[in-house]
């Protein structure tokens, strides 16, 4: 199913009510787990494995995986899944790995890492000279960079595993594919697990943010279609006559002065039509951007661009029509900001020697689950640097505080600990 087409089957809210589950029940402090000498042993365990938790991120980070194309680097996680010990662990086919410590309570907790890489790191991957490569406290390579959340999910997952940890609700750990092309594993893992998810952890790094609400970008892909011709023969109409007066009306919107406390952007970036001189195109496209924290004001804006488009038309004889490239949903939940979620994440933070930001306007695959009235946080950071370039790098220790993070939270959460 076309990624477009999925998204509209999902509802989007801009603000919604919703009772947080976990409000109501007994959520142990990051004080209290710390004194589980079960959890400590986790804590360990996570540093003992630097080294390995960083060969493991060399091994999935040469796997070349452009958005849709993840199936290996999928395989190789669901391995790396099962060999460490996790339950129904599958690979879907969008494609997600997806992994299982079991609780008892038949709610879960579900923790989120990105499989796929940007076009353009696939690309520097197939000219890199060598795979991936440690040195010092660095993963050098490309690719390595976002398989870092991966990497550090899983050596939490072994972490408790092996540290003998029962968690009250289901630890769900899954790397998620075509993050890039409109967070199509997220919704496939959101759809599957949203009855009984007291919420979703969305891995970006160590804590240094901590993203409760979610902001509404809508990336439309908008062609222009006209008679094309020798130069010769040419003149008007001209596809890019179309493209010029249009995108001159579309970047004087009011919106974006009229709401720029709510984050209100209208942006257009690319331009592509024609490929000689001497030829008028009989095709072109430009991207349009539109983002906002309140989904009116955005669709407010779309209908104004169509608006824009049907006008120009009637001038030009040029033909459009927009395309949904990537509708990612936002909204704010009433009560996000002191839920046991965000505070116990933002303790733990704390703890890992981070005074963390909190934002209400992430932008990642927790998106999917905010925008359709569950409770999710994002917790990010620097990973490393050079993301999308050939010198990309990866952070080890960042990678290992990330790791202890997300242990801290099935411990807190969760209810992971001790068996006796």
């Amino acid at each position: 199913m076309p990624y477009s087409i999925f998204y509209l089957l999902l509802p989007i809210v801009s603000t919604v009510i919703i009772a947080f589950p976990i409000q109501s029940q007994t959520v142990r402090s990051v004080s209290d787990v710390l004194e589980d000498g079960q959890v400590k042993y986790a804590i360990d365990y996570i540093d003992a494995r630097t080294n390995a938790t960083a060969q493991f991120l060399t091994q999935i980070g040469s796997i070349i995986s452009p958005s849709g194309h993840e199936h290996d680097r999928a395989e190789a996680v669901a391995n790396k899944m099962r060999q460490i010990g996790l339950s129904n662990v599958a690979v879907d086919g969008t494609p997600n790995a997806v992994g299982v410590i079991p609780g008892n309570s038949g709610l879960a907790l579900v923790f989120i890492s990105t499989l796929d890489d940007l076009a353009t790191v696939a690309d520097n991957q197939r000219s890199a000279p060598e795979p991936p490569r440690i040195e010092g406290d660095r993963v050098i390579g490309p690719g390595t960079n976002t398989s870092f959340t991966t990497a550090a999910m899983l050596s939490a997952a072994e972490a408790l595993i092996n540290s003998d940890l029962k968690p009250e609700h289901d630890l769900v750990f899954a790397a998620v594919a075509q993050e890039e092309t409109g967070l199509v594993g997220m919704k496939k893992v959101y759809e599957t697990y949203r009855d009984k998810a007291i919420g979703f952890v969305d891995i970006l790094g160590e804590g240094q943010s901590i993203s409760y609400g979610a902001i509404n970008i809508h990336w439309w892909k908008v062609v222009a279609l006209g008679p094309g011709g020798h130069s010769l023969r040419g003149g008007l109409p001209n596809v890019n006559q179309g493209i010029g007066r249009a995108v001159d009306r579309i970047l004087q919107l009011p919106q974006p002065k009229k709401y720029p406390d709510i984050r209100t952007v209208a942006n257009i970036s690319i331009l592509n039509s024609g490929s000689v001189y001497n030829h008028k195109p009989e095709e072109g496209w430009f991207s349009l951007d539109l983002r906002s924290m309140d989904v009116s004001v955005v669709e407010e804006m779309e209908t104004q661009v169509r608006s824009i488009l049907e006008q120009v038309s009637k001038e030009t004889g040029i033909k459009f029509k927009m395309d949904p490239f990537q509708l990612t949903p936002g909204g704010q939940l009433p009560g996000a900001r002191e839920s046991v979620l965000v505070t116990t994440a933002q303790a733990i933070s704390r703890h890992l020697g981070i005074e963390p930001r909190l934002s209400d306007m992430g932008s990642s695959n927790m998106n999917v689950a905010i925008g359709n009235g569950t409770s999710a946080i994002g917790i990010s950071g620097s990973r490393g640097g050079q993301r999308g370039f050939p010198d990309e790098w990866a952070n080890i220790p960042a990678m290992i505080k990330t790791a202890k993070h997300i242990a801290l939270l099935a411990s807190t959460i969760g209810g992971a600990q001790s068996r006796f």
